[in-house]
């Protein structure tokens, strides 16, 4: 009985190890960043969401102040360039759109991390060396007008989009290659540019930005949309007669967080990260109407990151991304 007695404290003391690991570990990290004070996030996120984001992550830790920097994604790649040009390393953490990932790697300006709060995170939406992870994604799929199209009569896969019915401006879509791009990898090269050579010919409307393909598709001006799955999710709450579906394999575009190389406050920055991960910032990123990345914080709905097979837009990925644009540009007709 005492053998038992004392396997079963050894199995107890055991299974909590690991957590007390991690619960001390956070603690010095707590006390290394209340020293620091400050931490400087540049992100492109909008600044409704980020603001709430910093707002919590004082709340949560007052010892920190939160010095926020919201741009969209060129300005802020030029600002951290000037400013690494001119030996100025002000941004702690960074987040935003994958574009910006290559060109500030390449000059040693992102740390490895990996958060404990990956562990809730899948693979695929994270960096195996460190040096990113998704806080939040964006889905392309299909929509269509529900006054237009009957729910059985709507593609159901890529090679659907190429029959003879949906030729002459019945489709709207971007003028950007990043879903041409992102498949390239997974059909291969010859299978992709002879899909694209054939969606091509239906000649879809390609439009600069989704919510002009929301707009289109709400007026019923066409019939069928490709587009992000929450903008489309967003309109079709507010009543616009759409509705949206994965095209498997669906391109998932993620949307990285990266820590500074030469951070000035690293510890706190630590902090914002796992924080944006972590239960609570996710919470605020659904809240928002972004897709979240936690297995345990689904987004709403859920099929917005789940239930199809995907393929990850890396930001690695954008490396050659302009080659693969001229190409697009040449088949589509995009001046």
């Amino acid at each position: 009985m005492k053998i038992i007695k004392h396997w079963i404290y050894l199995v107890a003391v055991l299974s909590t190890m690991p957590t007390l690991a991690h619960s001390g570990t956070h603690a010095a990290l707590i006390k290394s960043a209340e020293k620091e004070a400050q931490v400087v996030w540049y992100t492109t996120t909008n600044l409704e969401t980020s603001t709430m984001v910093a707002d919590q992550f004082q709340k949560k830790y007052p010892f920190i102040n939160v010095v926020l920097y919201r741009a969209t994604v060129q300005p802020l790649l030029d600002r951290i360039m000037t400013e690494a040009l001119a030996g100025q390393y002000d941004w702690d953490v960074l987040s935003g759109g994958g574009e910006m990932f290559t060109p500030i790697m390449e000059r040693g300006l992102i740390a490895p991390y990996r958060s404990p709060e990956a562990k809730m995170i899948d693979d695929d939406l994270m960096d195996r060396h460190g040096f990113w992870t998704a806080y939040t994604v964006g889905s392309f799929v299909l929509a269509y007008n529900k006054r237009l199209v009957r729910p059985q009569d709507a593609p159901k896969t890529y090679d659907a989009l190429l029959d003879a019915k949906w030729k002459g401006q019945k489709l709207a879509m971007e003028n950007s290659a990043g879903i041409m791009h992102a498949l390239i990898p997974m059909w291969g090269r010859e299978k992709a540019l002879n899909y694209f050579t054939q969606l091509a010919a239906q000649k879809p409307l390609a439009k600069d930005n989704i919510s002009l393909i929301v707009q289109l598709l709400g007026t019923g001006e066409v019939p069928l949309g490709i587009g992000l799955a929450h903008l489309f999710e967003f309109y079709r709450r507010k009543g616009l007669p759409i509705e949206w579906l994965p095209l498997e394999p669906t391109v998932v575009q993620v949307i990285p967080m990266m820590l500074a190389a030469k951070a000035r406050h690293p510890n706190a920055a630590k902090l914002l990260y796992d924080f944006l991960l972590g239960v609570e910032g996710q919470q605020i990123i659904r809240r928002f109407n972004r897709p979240t990345v936690r297995r345990d914080v689904l987004p709403n709905p859920p099929r917005l990151i789940q239930g199809y097979k995907r393929v990850t837009m890396y930001p690695e990925l954008y490396r050659n991304l302009d080659e693969t644009q001229k190409i697009f540009n040449d088949m589509f007709g995009v001046r």
